[in-house]
């Protein structure tokens, strides 16, 4: 009986009654996406009815997150052309040994395979874009504050940035955070200090999740700005994303997809080892903006490369209630891997 009201609750547009409402915004377009994601989220992610609900109450508290303005957003590519794609190129929706390590449906082992085994992960990365699930567009207008939130409604955690690298360069690093640059700087100084240390480092072995060189074409990157779109306004700014995993090549060795293109993602950048996400911790850095998205095969606005670190672009604490939020930017969730179990 308990799931029945559940499933009934989620064919009812969620309640914005929370939110402060966006003018023009058709809030009945936006409740039935966010019916979609959760439904989306029991049925192909198992979560319990209270993540379900836990996740609900953060969307509630947005008159924006969702999937792209309804009224204005146009999509290139439907789910159904997405599916034909992924079959064609013979790409399974699960793969039964990742989720053995990882614990959960549609995550990728966080390894370096010179020196570990897939099975040797501590650490695993969502596949896609949240929702993360295969042919779903991404949840955009987020939050970095609300990400990490969301994550953590699904036992997860928001990804540090050395984490989102090596899911697209193929190959986990270590944790290599310049925090002496940034001890007794405020977060902008901060930033830019490591910020130039770290791209200096890994300017000359720069590569894409999908090769060595940037390659138009090769993921979700040829979508167009809506006409009147000037910056980040609800009713000018079409999320005119692709559906996840539509382009079976764009996707890193560690099997995971749309690192470029699609939507860019918030992530932790710690600027103290106390800041570390994958060391445990719940207080988090600064935001840190990853990838690139839908437009960027005509409009290349900055590097995209793996192991780029971003300006601090509307720098805020990832647990401000203010963090930055757009109708390009989305986020992918991280969690540790399951205990090893006999016969791994």
């Amino acid at each position: 009986m308990k799931n029945f009201v559940l499933v009934a609750a989620l064919f009812v547009a969620v309640p914005l009654s929370r939110a402060q409402p966006v003018a023009g915004a058709d809030l009945d377009a936006v409740g039935r996406q966010r019916t979609q994601v959760l439904e989306l989220l029991r049925l192909r992610h198992g979560l319990s009815d209270e993540q379900v609900a836990a996740v609900e109450r953060i969307f509630a508290q947005s008159a924006v997150l969702g999937q792209g303005n309804p009224a204005i957003t146009r999509h290139p590519m439907t789910p159904e052309v997405c599916r034909e794609r992924r079959a064609a190129a013979g790409l399974a929706d699960r793969t039964p040994r990742f989720e053995a390590i990882c614990g959960a449906p549609y995550m990728a082992p966080l390894h370096d395979p010179a020196h570990q085994r897939e099975e040797d992960a501590t650490a695993c990365i969502d596949q896609y874009e949240f929702p993360n699930a295969p042919c779903s567009y991404p949840v955009v207008w987020v939050r970095a504050s609300e990400a990490a939130r969301i994550c953590e409604a699904m036992d997860k955690r928001l990804c540090d940035a050395h984490e989102w690298e090596g899911a697209c360069a193929g190959a986990l690093g270590p944790a290599d955070y310049r925090f002496d640059l940034a001890r007794g700087a405020v977060a902008g100084d901060a930033v830019r200090a490591m910020r130039s240390a770290h791209n200096a480092k890994y300017a000359a072995s720069k590569s894409w999740s999908y090769g060595a060189e940037y390659r138009a074409g090769a993921c979700a990157s040829a979508s167009q700005k809506s006409l009147n779109c000037s910056g980040g306004d609800w009713k000018a700014c079409g999320s005119n994303t692709y559906p996840a995993g539509a382009f079976p090549t764009c996707r890193s060795t560690l099997e995971v997809f749309d690192l470029n293109g699609n939507a860019a993602e918030h992530m932790n950048l710690p600027l103290a080892p106390e800041q570390m996400a994958s060391a445990g911790s719940g207080a988090l850095g600064v935001t840190e903006m990853k990838g690139s998205w839908f437009i960027f095969d005509s409009y290349r606005a900055h590097e995209d490369w793996c192991r780029w670190r971003a300006p601090y672009w509307h720098g805020t604490p990832v647990r401000s209630a203010a963090s930055h939020h757009n109708y390009h930017l989305g986020f992918r969730c991280c969690k540790n891997a399951a205990p090893a179990t006999d016969g791994w």
